[in-house]
């Protein structure tokens, strides 16, 4: 009986170029879930500020109404007072901050501005041109 030979390289070289291929994009797969997840808690964490100054915001026109109502008007010599004659009060949690603007009336307020900023610093350790000369 005569064996024929059997040509290994061939396939062998297909085989490899799929494992390579196969290795590059689950290494590719795997940093992208990993950066997908990072962006995601930063995320989360934003809102989270966020909501916790909108509720910190909430209760204060709450409890300065109830105050209003009930003619307590002595803690309106502690905030800031704006040129239209209507008053500011400002809440920071981490990197953001909710300023409130309202006017008091004799027994209610009225909330005229509800600003939220989120506070930032440029990245300058990156040189980009600005146009210009040389």
């Amino acid at each position: 009986m005569q064996q024929i030979p059997i040509k290994l390289g061939p396939l062998a070289l297909l085989l490899t170029v799929i494992s390579i291929c196969l290795t590059t994009l689950s290494i590719l797969t795997f940093s992208t879930s990993s950066a997908d997840m990072r962006l995601a808690q930063r995320y989360a964490e934003t809102v989270r500020e966020r909501y916790a100054l909108e509720i910190q915001g909430q209760e204060f026109v709450a409890e300065a109404s109830a105050q209003l109502a009930e003619g307590d008007t002595i803690w309106l010599s502690d905030m800031k007072r704006r040129a239209d004659g209507s008053y500011e009060h400002v809440l920071e949690d981490g990197s953001m901050q909710l300023t409130i603007g309202f006017r008091a009336g004799r027994d209610s307020l009225r909330v005229t501005a509800w600003q939220l900023i989120r506070s930032w610093e440029e990245d300058d350790s990156i040189n980009v041109w600005q146009g210009g000369d040389w």
